[in-house]
């Protein structure tokens, strides 16, 4: 299993995380989204810090594997915290740099908008290391269940998502196994002028669209092969139930939202 990007991946396990029902994680993770934006004190955010490392504690997957998962989107935090420091023009000047000024504004909304973006990708990140594609596929599903009334396509809409997450790594794995099979022939993907390295880039995509495509059909040949007609008269071998533990982990989601809206700032 490749370790450059954790959105998609299931890693195995017998954890509490891994145990609860995929709905309560998705909804959990729903509001995280949502609350994580209403967080602007250190108090908060030290909340919502501990909340998501006590889960990836409780989860037992090693934190080294998801840090190293998480490598391609560091460089979109970093860019994150920089920019801020370059656009905001806010409290006191702190540092001048040439032409640029530095103000204390500018790195609080930095670390503030850095510090959701990671915690972002790291909670939304537990859901696909916890949860299989059929779990996650026949919760989305439950979700969605009022939407049937309307006529919308809820199990076609899950199972595509879901099948769409799964082959985020394999995509991964692919794009690094024809890269490097192109840098073996000469192909020069990091140095010169940006239109050659744009022209590079070819030889790369082509390859990787063409066995996309061809893994898609073997998908949708294998469905068809089984018999596959949608979600119209289909049974589960599991049925998902709330338990106690589930109501539990609600009990403290609340209790955290509750501390995030008390020390925020009005």
């Amino acid at each position: 299993m490749s370790n450059s990007i954790v959105i998609g991946q299931y890693v195995p396990g017998e954890s509490l995380i891994h145990r609860l029902d995929p709905r309560t994680k998705i909804i959990i993770i729903f509001f995280f989204v949502l609350f994580v934006f209403f967080a602007n004190t250190f108090v908060s955010y030290s909340i919502l810090t501990l909340f998501v490392l006590a889960s990836i504690l409780i989860t037992r997957i090693p934190f080294r594997f998801i840090a190293k998962g998480l490598a391609p989107v560091w460089f979109i935090i970093i860019f994150t915290f920089v920019l801020h420091l370059i656009v905001t023009k806010e409290g006191t000047i702190v540092y001048e740099i040439g032409f640029f000024d530095i103000y204390s504004g500018g790195i609080m909304q930095g670390i503030a908008i850095s510090m959701r973006f990671l915690l972002l990708i790291l909670m939304t990140s537990l859901l696909t290391l916890t949860t299989t594609p059929i779990e996650i596929t026949d919760a989305i599903e439950y979700l969605l269940h009022p939407l049937k009334k309307v006529k919308f396509p809820v199990h076609e809409l899950a199972l595509m998502m879901s099948i769409s997450l799964r082959f985020i790594p394999t995509l991964m794995q692919e794009t690094e196994k024809i890269s490097k099979a192109q840098a073996s022939r000469g192909v020069d993907f990091k140095t010169g002028p940006i239109k050659e390295r744009a022209k590079a880039i070819v030889p790369l995509l082509v390859p990787l669209f063409v066995s996309a495509f061809k893994r898609a059909e073997e998908l949708a040949m294998a469905m068809e092969s089984r018999g596959y007609q949608g979600g119209e008269g289909r049974t589960k071998l599991r049925e998902l139930r709330i338990e106690k533990r589930d109501i539990i982990i609600y009990i403290i989601f609340i209790a955290v939202c509750a501390g995030l809206f008390y020390t925020r700032k009005y």
